[in-house]
């Protein structure tokens, strides 16, 4: 990795080695109340006003109230506002299921704020950086975008010296911030473990312990997502996904992460380039495959999963190396993905077309919210790469080529970006998903309820 991209911690996407062979690809209100704890409450609430009322409660709201014999009524109010949900409602890290990756090695690139204007215009919620620049944290300010930023890998060491050197990090680029920028995550390193730079590999385990018990000092644990992005060189193999493994020499370093990870909740990111797969071995990779065209795909001979797009594969070798390490409930989210518009002579694949292509079914697939074969019930979440063309990245040319905008905020290629919807609902409000995922539309329910019954005929 060259040190201009150590210095701002971004992936040098290492060209992975194929492991193994490749073959040729050719009625009523119950049903929308929420499945909590309180469940039996909700129930009861409905019983109580359903049945005394004659109707639903749709119909209690509109007029069929009087009905309802008062007490009754304010003996459920008073059950629901007694007994709180579980927990408060958590910041969620990741809203809906796309987000993108703003580089800055560049010197042609929009400033902070009109990148803002752009996401905003754009309806890209999630964004993450490679750094934490005090520009940019400021001109997210009051954005209502969601904003991970980052401990470079030139950093790694120095966060690993101490806890106090993670708490002034800490307190210099995050506290100062809150809640006007939303920073609802911070990766440390980036594809640190199965670099070249194997001096690092201990400092990112003691690093991630040190900043993590700086967030719980802070008491901002639970409001922080924290994690480290891999890259697919911890695998030992990637083919037929059910058979993938971490590699053995990695983890002394990598259960001790993962153990961390999943106390604390934390998804497994995973670098996932069917571009680089692609360009590595052209000449038995369908391209179809990679580029979510229609293909023969491929059957995994162990689980009979039948994988029509190499994104997918991609993703469940890493749920499978995470079954196999003992770590089956753990989330696996893509940190990186995208596809070079512009490349060398002898990067295949690398055009405009394709990149559009790419860029274009991924994002269908993603707002799809659909899961893998593997693990059907469990949406994707993933950052595309990148936001710009970087001029200054180090490296082939394919490195400065992956934006989805040009410097002057036009898009580089059609994916209808422009008219993405919302992933989520302004930050000042709460969406009906968040209320019912925290437990909450009880509490509004009862306070619609109490209001009838103060205010009734």
């Amino acid at each position: 990795m060259a040190e201009a991209e150590v210095a701002a911690g971004e992936s040098s996407r290492r060209f992975p080695a194929l492991e193994g062979p490749r073959p040729v690809y050719g009625t009523c209100c119950p049903g929308a109340m929420p499945r909590t704890g309180t469940e039996v409450r909700s129930k009861a609430l409905l019983a109580c006003t359903s049945h005394a009322a004659g109707s639903c409660c749709g119909s209690l709201l509109l007029g069929s109230a009087t009905m309802v014999p008062r007490m009754l009524l304010l003996l459920c109010c008073f059950c629901l506002l007694a007994f709180p949900p579980p927990g408060p409602l958590a910041v969620e890290a990741f809203v809906g299921g796309y987000g993108i990756n703003y580089g800055r090695i560049a010197n042609n690139i929009p400033s902070p704020d009109k990148v803002v204007e752009l996401l905003k215009k754009s309806k890209i919620r999630n964004v993450k950086i490679y750094d934490s620049d005090h520009n940019v944290l400021d001109a997210f300010k009051g954005s209502g975008l969601n904003l991970v930023i980052a401990i470079p890998n030139g950093l790694v060491k120095d966060m690993a010296a101490n806890e106090s050197r993670s708490m002034d990090w800490l307190n210099q680029n995050v506290k100062p911030y809150l809640p006007q920028t939303r920073i609802v995550g911070i990766t440390v390193g980036n594809e640190v473990l199965g670099g070249q730079d194997q001096s690092l590999y201990q400092p990112l385990v003691d690093a991630v312990k040190n900043v993590y018990n700086g967030l719980k000092r802070l008491h901002l644990e639970k409001e922080i997502e924290l994690f480290t992005p891999h890259s697919e060189a911890v695998f030992a193999n990637s083919y037929p996904p059910s058979a993938c493994v971490f590699k053995e020499e990695l983890m002394p370093y990598m259960k001790p992460l993962l153990d961390l990870f999943a106390m604390i909740h934390s998804p497994f990111y995973v670098n996932s380039y069917p571009f680089l797969a692609y360009i590595s071995d052209p000449e038995h990779i369908d391209i179809n495959y990679a580029l979510f065209k229609p293909n023969n795909g491929i059957v995994d001979p162990n689980t009979s999963l039948h994988y029509d797009n190499m994104f997918d594969a991609q993703i469940d070798a890493a749920y499978a190396a995470l079954h196999a390490a003992g770590y089956d409930d753990m989330e696996v989210r893509v940190a990186e993905t995208g596809w070079a518009s512009s490349g060398d002579q002898n990067e295949a694949g690398t055009s405009s077309e394709n990149a559009r292509t790419y860029n274009f079914n991924l994002r269908k697939r993603l707002f799809l919210r659909k899961g893998t074969p593997l693990k059907p019930k469990r949406p994707v979440k993933a950052y595309i790469f990148a936001l710009f063309n970087e001029n200054q990245k180090p490296g082939p040319s394919s490195e400065r080529h992956y934006g989805l905008f040009l410097p002057d905020g036009r898009i580089s290629y059609d994916i209808g970006v422009s008219g993405l919807l919302p992933s989520s609902a302004s930050s000042s409000m709460l969406s009906v998903k968040k209320i019912r995922a925290g437990g909450w539309i009880l509490h509004y329910l009862a306070m619609v309820l109490l209001s009838i019954f103060i205010f009734g005929p």
